[in-house]
């Protein structure tokens, strides 16, 4: 049974050219439909199978609930398909086929388990070693047709995806652009265009799909950590609007020089009042959040909700020295802010010389961390409305 619903050609073409393929690559340009287009290959295989056994996954956990998993409930929901699904256990039954939403971020998780179809979504995420890892897990006794499928941005030549997977291994690859999908909107197709003019290579990534070089980035004072310290001197919180682009709230702990970093809401279409409510569940009152200064009225509607709130130092070349005195850990799970961080790069004009201002796109968490590291005890400098 097939799933006759809004798809992009390209893609089902390549998925049914390739159905007999062990590994699948499917790297390409922001928009283009990679995700999509997996999960929509995905649910086909499981109204026309039985008895199968699927894993979805991702670095972590939270990143995997607010992609992957929400991305299949949306299409289950909106095509009227009837499915069982446990929540403690993010496990889907559908059509005697059990879909497992299971994270990376302790690989002991799967160890003991065997799957006929594995999609790791963001893949750039994974070492090699969590990609060896779903290899063992690829069922192989008395099953037919196994697939893994890695979707990803293809932010760096020198990846392993490329010159351990992609150069060397027997796989069948696919590179997507955003003109491939009948469904952006012109809003966001103008935001990727627009990237030809602000930095060639980020054309290249997110626009045009092509490997790309990291080169020019920012910040090198950073690693990850799997917990935040009970420790500290202060806890501050960065805060980015945006609406069609994603809100982003950062909370920072600090000591001395140091400085530890967790995402709390990476979400695009909040309102005000939903952020608020958010912040009612996440943020203490008594700590200061420092905010995009070019929304007043929010802040002042914030502010009145009980919020220790003030408009940030928003001087970017400023901004980004502050961030650089300290040596951050941001949080493993924050997988937004660890993607932003590892391609946060200056821009660079067309003679190739490098300017002293940062690529603008991907860079809500990076503007909530500086606003935070940048502003803070200057609210005495600062006028509240």
């Amino acid at each position: 049974m097939r799933i006759e619903i809004q798809t992009i050609d390209e893609f089902g073409n390549f998925f049914l050219e390739n159905e007999n393929s062990e590994i699948l690559l499917l790297y390409g340009g922001a928009g283009s439909g990679k995700s999509y287009s997996t999960a929509i290959w995905l649910l086909e295989k499981a109204l026309k199978e039985r008895n199968k056994r699927f894993l979805i996954t991702r670095k972590t956990l939270p990143s995997l609930k607010v992609s992957c998993l929400q991305l299949f409930r949306e299409l289950l929901s909106k095509y009227n398909l009837s499915y069982e699904f446990n929540k403690s256990e993010l496990e889907m039954v559908i059509n005697t086929n059990q879909i497992l939403f299971k994270s990376l971020d302790n690989a002991d998780k799967i160890k003991s388990a065997e799957f006929n179809y594995i999609w790791a979504e963001e893949a750039t995420e994974l070492t090699h070693q969590d990609y060896l890892q779903l290899r063992l897990r690829l069922r192989r006794k008395n099953d037919l047709n196994n697939q893994i499928i890695t979707t990803f941005n293809p932010i760096d030549q020198f990846h392993w995806l490329k010159t351990k997977v992609l150069d060397r291994e027997k796989v069948s690859s696919f590179q997507s652009n955003y003109k491939m999908n009948p469904f952006l909107s012109r809003e966001y197709i103008e935001q990727l265009e627009g990237l030809a003019e602000v930095d060639e290579n980020y054309y290249r990534i997110y626009a045009l799909g092509e490997w790309g070089v990291l080169k020019n980035l920012i910040y090198s004072n950073w690693d990850t950590v799997t917990v935040l310290p009970e420790d500290y001197d202060e806890i501050i919180y960065g805060l980015d609007f945006g609406y069609i682009n994603p809100t982003v709230l950062v909370e920072i702990r600090l000591k001395e020089n140091e400085a530890w970093v967790q995402e709390l809401i990476y979400q695009s279409r909040l309102t005000n009042s939903d952020l608020i409510e958010l912040l009612k569940m996440k943020v203490d009152k008594n700590a200061q959040i420092y905010a995009d200064s070019s929304e007043p009225q929010r802040i002042d509607e914030i502010y009145k909700a009980g919020f220790n709130i003030y408009p940030a130092n928003k001087d970017i070349k400023f901004g980004i020295n502050k961030v650089k005195e300290y040596k951050l850990h941001i949080l493993e799970d924050s997988t937004n802010t660890i993607k932003e961080i590892r391609s946060y790069k200056w821009r660079e004009d067309k003679e190739g010389r490098i300017l002293e201002e940062p690529v603008k796109f991907n860079d809500h968490a990076m503007d909530a961390m500086r606003y935070a590291l940048a502003s803070i005890h200057k609210q005495t400098e600062i006028l509240m409305w």
